[in-house]
């Protein structure tokens, strides 16, 4: 039962020091940060900073590169186009493209080419175009009575260091 004689602070709810307010409150003038240097001013923190000691992202060798030319491939897998046949949003009688994944929401605009995967089974019996799929994802297709049609994906070209033409008069 709760008396006034077994009440207790909640140790949690402690009230944040007040610095900078007078030399009697014992954190006043400095505020406990000591005189002048770096870690006196605001905004000290310095992140990887380990005190002249060599930090931890430097001592750690590199590894690998950025590959310029990779070709970006969205990817889809089977159950997700199950998914998206089982809520109306794609429709198994009609051929299945990039138009439509792109509908659907399963891809995004600025993929080079789609890759189907085999992730999850596939029950409907669907014609579908992509630009590469995984053999077991061929395999489920077919064993659905469904076709796969294989498209080369048409690379964007970008054009650097190119200045664009002047309009001509």
């Amino acid at each position: 039962m709760l008396k006034l004689n077994n009440i207790v602070d909640k140790s949690s709810i402690k009230k944040p020091k007040r610095v900078g307010r007078g030399i009697g409150s014992g954190k006043g003038k400095t505020s406990g940060a000591g005189h002048k240097g770096q870690k006196s001013r605001s905004g000290v923190s310095i992140k990887g900073f380990e005190g002249g000691q060599m930090p931890l992202h430097r001592r750690l060798p590199k590894r690998g590169f950025k590959n310029p030319f990779r070709k970006e491939f969205s990817i889809v897998n089977l159950i997700d186009i199950d998914k998206a046949i089982n809520s109306k949003k794609l429709n198994p009688s009609k051929e299945i493209a990039k138009a439509e994944l792109l509908k659907a929401g399963l891809i995004r605009k600025n993929s080079l080419g789609i890759k189907l995967l085999a992730n999850g089974k596939l029950s409907h019996s669907i014609t579908i175009k992509v630009n590469k799929a995984s053999k077991k994802a061929a395999d489920n297709i077919s064993k659905n009575k469904g076709k796969l049609i294989l498209e080369i994906a048409k690379e964007k070209i970008i054009q650097q260091d190119k200045k664009p033409k002047k309009k001509e008069k």
